[in-house]
């Protein structure tokens, strides 16, 4: 049996995880401490999914040509 705890969870999982804590705070149930903390690990799941949204960004901004050279990717304009 595999332990997935150590694992790098995907962006999806850490948007469930970001959406249910924007909820429970939103809720306004939560003691000032537990918003505190959850605060925190809602900004680091905030900046987590932001770095792989840039990083997917940048590789879609590449492609690779014939010759195996990485170029950027430019979309052309019609005329």
């Amino acid at each position: 049996m595999s332990d997935n705890r150590n694992s790098p969870k995907t962006f999806e999982q850490e948007m469930e995880e970001l959406e249910t804590i924007v909820e429970r705070l939103e809720d306004g149930e939560v003691a000032l401490e537990e918003a505190i903390s959850l605060f925190k690990t809602g900004m680091e799941l905030s900046k987590s999914c932001h770095d792989k949204l840039q990083s997917i960004e940048k590789q879609l901004d590449q492609m690779i040509d014939e010759d195996g050279e990485i170029i950027p990717f430019q979309i052309q304009e019609e005329e």
